[in-house]
């Protein structure tokens, strides 16, 4: 077989096809950008929690929720 651009395009498409057609290991690769941005929120949140001023507020509400 001669191996002319037009073949050496169709093999290349074809192998290109047969790769993203592949998605072994696609499912593990979103549970980790998932778990990575729930632990980035959890950070923030945490950040949010540690400010003075939200732990007056947090306070302030379980004093009134508690004095009901």
């Amino acid at each position: 077989m001669i191996n002319t651009p037009s073949t050496h395009r169709q093999h290349l498409g074809a192998r290109l096809r047969r790769r993203l057609d592949d998605d072994r290991g696609s499912a593990t690769a979103e549970y980790a950008v998932v778990i990575l941005a729930a632990v980035a929120f959890a950070g923030v949140l945490v950040a949010v929690m540690r400010s003075g001023e939200v732990q007056s507020i947090l306070t302030e509400l379980v004093r009134g929720a508690l004095s009901l």
